[in-house]
């Protein structure tokens, strides 16, 4: 144990666990993170790794044996199969953080929410999410706060907006964007331009699971992530081509054209199926209010052209890393 005597143990290690990881290092606590593989990839040589099923809530107490704080970073592997995968993994790591007497710190997405009429989200949105994944999504966060209210569990959890950021690839702006976009080649985007839309910086998501894990008046109840000012996509387009230099043609496919396209998509693409349930969070007005959040812990989001740099050159380097070992893979072939 640190001297704080603190053991943190992360579950997963995806782009939010990933900076929930390098948040707490460099606060210089000590970290256990597990996942299915065990495998360490390019997790510092400081951290723990184990292998560890977060589905088993046997294994997940082995795991967590010790932990003073827990983080569920975790996500469902198969987008389209969120009400068979999801709450295995959300009732194992709930096992282990409340077998440990832990704090449980949990990722949410706003699924929850559903439909809202566009009018600024608060922690205080009703819960009207429905679908597969939005009622997935709204009964595990009403199971999770049902078992902090009956003394099994002490927990909290973070709620963001669509993500980007270094390591975000499956997001509105993920790898679908700035792959192309930073090649020069035509992005395509199924969105509506023009409506405002909050997205989460994924440094700001780690450090705010950090930040209400550390304090036990955040417990028992949500928090948004603290979000820049909610811009258009065409805005956020404007400030990548002004951070890159490069202006690609772009093209917006409308919402109607989206809904028909979705099914065909979905017999190819899996993680399409049933997508139509979320379409609002792409063509409506989908703002995020986090002022309660910075009212009882401080700090400001990271700028937004601040994120794009940051996220630009992750991308950068993630492509140049590819090409080298695209170039080295023919140098053995031709050797």
């Amino acid at each position: 144990m640190s001297a704080a005597g603190e053991l943190h143990v992360v579950f997963g290690s995806g782009p939010v666990g990933l900076s929930v990881i390098e948040t707490l290092m460099a606060q210089g606590k000590q970290v256990r993170v597990a996942s299915r593989s065990g495998a360490r990839r390019s997790l510092p040589a400081a951290v723990e790794v184990v292998r560890g099923d977060a589905t088993d809530p046997s294994d997940t107490r082995r795991v967590c044996a010790g932990a003073s704080h827990v983080y569920n970073c975790t996500n469902a592997p198969d987008y389209h199969r969120w009400p068979e995968q999801f709450p295995p993994l959300q009732r194992g790591v709930l096992a282990g953080a409340a077998g440990a007497g832990a704090k449980l710190v949990v990722m949410e997405n706003l699924y929850m929410y559903g439909p809202h009429g566009g009018v600024p989200m608060t922690e205080a949105t009703p819960l009207r999410g429905h679908g597969s994944r939005s009622t997935t999504r709204r009964l595990l966060t009403e199971e999770l706060f049902a078992a902090h209210r009956a003394g099994q569990v002490r927990a909290t959890s973070v709620r963001a907006s669509d993500l980007f950021g270094p390591h975000v690839t499956e997001s509105l702006v993920g790898d679908r964007f700035f792959g192309p976009f930073l090649a020069g080649k035509r992005v395509q985007l199924f969105a509506n331009p023009d409506v405002l839309d909050s997205m989460s910086f994924v440094g700001d998501v780690g450090r705010a699971m950090v930040m209400v894990g550390a304090r036990d008046e955040a417990l028992g109840r949500p928090w948004h992530a603290p979000n820049a000012p909610a811009v258009t996509l065409r805005a956020f387009v404007e400030l990548v081509k002004e951070e890159t230099g490069i202006a690609p043609p772009m093209s917006y496919v409308p919402r109607a054209v989206t809904r028909v396209m979705m099914p065909v998509l979905g017999l190819a693409v899996p993680p399409m199926r049933g997508l139509g349930e979320n379409l609002y969070v792409f063509y409506e007005s989908y703002v995020v209010d986090h002022s309660a959040y910075a009212a009882a812990f401080g700090g400001d989001a990271t700028p937004l052209r601040e994120a794009i740099r940051q996220t630009v050159a992750w991308a950068r380097s993630r492509s140049d890393q590819a090409t080298e070992a695209v170039g080295a893979a023919h140098a053995t072939t031709r050797s």
